[in-house]
């Protein structure tokens, strides 16, 4: 079994095929001996289409042509049938490079979802890696395996899915990178950081920016994790047709944040921010965790270090002359 879950040769019986008219317009279908898929310009047989060959266009019985190509990872993503929502193909991308995802590691996902970061992770590992999964819904849990099924083909052999809180079942072994998508992450960075081995990277993957700042903070209150990079990734499209090149209409905006951290080795404190935080950022309003590596009189929950002194925050745009 190719667990890439990539086909090559004649479309074959139960294989999926992506459908595109001239407009654009595409329709995912499952191929079955017999069938056929009826639009509003006549049916297309699916007779038509097994044992031919990929990218072939095809035309109905009312004359509409059909560019037929099976689907790529990113096509199927963002097609397969859902419960949950799903990561999308430019975070997961984003996911896979900056967690390093590598062949053979040993990966931790909390969120499963419908699957589509595990289809990511899973051909990003290869066959000789590990995918631990967690889903507290048993309902999204049986979606997602699903979906990884029919994607490769079968069952993947380096893929384990639990169901339950993730604080509560989460196994013991020493994980390579830790993937976290769900409502509150912060929840999971002390059980993550035991198993994480030094080095390894930490990926939270979240929708609103206060919660993007409580991940970025309880990282830094915990101290055993480097300082995080937090990232948003939007992607717009281009027309370039002659002498017209000019931005597309479609553009994939806002749909996460990603913060990215890697594990300090075991009794090791991220080290003493030189720079002082922005004002008013750990003021008295403030309420969440304190951050280790900030001194306590500028707000965090770290010790002054005697005679190293805080370099002044940048100064503000049009603000006096010194």
């Amino acid at each position: 079994m190719n667990l890439s879950g990539v086909h090559t040769g004649p479309l074959r019986e139960g294989e999926r095929v992506t459908l595109t008219d001239n407009k654009g317009r595409r329709k995912s279908i499952l191929l079955e001996a017999g069938k056929s898929w009826h639009t509003t310009k006549g049916a297309v047989h699916h007779d038509d289409l097994i044992g031919g060959p990929d990218g072939v266009v095809i035309t109905s019985v009312g004359g509409m042509q059909y560019l037929a190509l099976r689907p790529l990872l990113h096509d199927y993503m963002v097609a397969m049938p859902r419960d949950a929502a799903v990561i999308y193909p430019k975070e997961a991308a984003q996911i896979v490079m900056w967690g390093d995802i590598f062949p053979g590691a040993r990966v931790l996902e909390a969120g499963v979802g419908s699957g589509a970061l595990s289809l990511a992770l899973l051909r990003a590992i290869g066959p000789e890696g590990r995918l631990q999964s967690y889903e507290r819904r048993q309902q999204f849990a049986d979606v997602a395996q699903r979906n990884v099924r029919n994607f490769i083909g079968g069952e993947h052999p380096g893929w384990e899915v639990t169901v339950g809180d993730l604080v509560e079942v989460i196994k013991d072994d020493q994980i390579d990178r830790a993937i976290l998508d769900m409502l509150a992450p912060w929840e999971c960075i002390d059980a993550v950081g035991e198993r994480l081995i030094p080095g390894g990277v930490l990926v939270c993957y979240v929708a609103t920016a206060t919660q993007l700042g409580r991940v970025a903070d309880t990282l830094r209150a915990h101290g055993g994790f480097t300082e995080p990079q937090l990232t948003e990734t939007t992607m717009r499209d281009w027309h370039a047709e002659g002498l017209a090149i000019r931005p597309g209409h479609g553009t994939s905006s806002h749909t996460g944040f990603l913060a990215i951290s890697r594990r300090l080795a075991p009794g090791q404190q991220a080290p003493m921010r030189s720079r002082r935080p922005a004002p008013g950022a750990y003021g008295p309003d403030y309420t969440g965790p304190r951050p280790a590596n900030i001194p306590a009189d500028l707000g965090g929950a770290g010790s002054v270090v005697p005679g190293k002194p805080v370099d002044e925050p940048p100064a503000e745009e049009g603000g006096p002359e010194e």
